[in-house]
């Protein structure tokens, strides 16, 4: 029942009406009894300032940010998160009596998802395709949690070279840089490959990273961050040579699930969305 106590959390971007987070987010607070709501709201980019004043003046939990404002927020928080600070982008404001913190849990949501599935970053060789904001905030969380080495591959160089030297700076995974062609032999030592970019998502599902007639011979984990469809050509690939495979679903629950522990200090569980998950997905 929404009352005169109810607290508000929110999702600023544009567009929104697309977005799985209200059924995450309420979902969760009629689970655990807390007296809360989540909303979306379109917001203009001229309008960012008033949206963030919004929060502090109606006394929010906080908000989830996506895009396009996942970077100019930065400018009117009052404090970030060493990694968002790094990754160059918040996705999560926590408003703690007034001050208005930024975090980036989509790389936190990508480690838990791998986690829960049963494996390890710990000393494994990753390689990530795509050098965008999602490959960023991956690569950063993975060197956060030790990874081996890293292996950023993208059509633009510069742009994998640039998320490169972040991790050179500041962690001790070794890392390297190529383009996208890859080969069998580039596979032969990674543990964990993960499609970072929009190949394969809808409405463009016949589209793949990855040539498909590549034939792997040992056993690596692959991820997808897309989530429609729920099966990409890339995780067909995968299963079509016997790996195992994390989907995009996995990512974007596990991520709201760390935000909701910002806002709340309550640690919710995967299972806690399975219904969810099932009627939207």
């Amino acid at each position: 029942m929404i009352n005169g106590s109810t607290k508000l959390t929110c999702l600023i971007g544009r567009p929104v009406e697309h977005s799985f987070s209200p059924s995450i987010h309420n979902c969760l607070f009629e689970k655990y009894n807390i007296n809360s709501k989540y909303m979306c709201f379109d917001v203009d980019k001229e309008d960012l300032n008033d949206a963030v004043d919004a929060i502090k003046a109606l006394k929010m939990n906080g908000a989830n940010v996506t895009v396009p404002h996942k970077v100019d927020i930065i400018n009117y928080l009052d404090d970030i998160d060493i990694n968002a600070k790094l990754i160059g982008a918040v996705n999560t404001i926590k408003n703690d009596n007034g001050r208005l913190i930024g975090y980036n849990t989509d790389g936190v949501g990508f480690v838990n998802s791998v986690i829960r599935k049963g494996y390890k970053i710990q000393d494994k060789n990753i390689m990530i395709i795509g050098a965008g904001g999602a490959a960023r905030s991956i690569a950063v969380e993975i060197a956060n949690n030790n990874a081996k080495s890293i292996e950023i591959r993208n059509r633009t160089l510069n742009k994998a070279e640039s998320i490169s030297n972040i991790i050179k700076e500041n962690f001790k995974s070794i890392v390297k840089t190529g383009d996208i062609n890859i080969t069998k032999e580039d596979l032969a030592n990674i543990d964990i490959l993960i499609n970072t970019t929009s190949l394969g998502m809808s409405p463009n599902i016949y589209q793949n990273p990855i040539d498909e007639t590549i034939k792997v011979d040992k056993d690596i984990l692959v991820c997808d961050i897309v989530y429609n469809p729920k099966e990409t050509r890339f995780l067909k690939w995968a299963k079509d040579n016997d790996l195992d495979t994390l989907g995009g679903i996995d990512m974007l629950i596990n991520q709201g699930l760390e935000a909701f522990y910002i806002w709340i200090g309550v640690r919710p569980e995967r299972e806690d969305l399975s219904e969810v998950e099932e009627l939207r997905f």
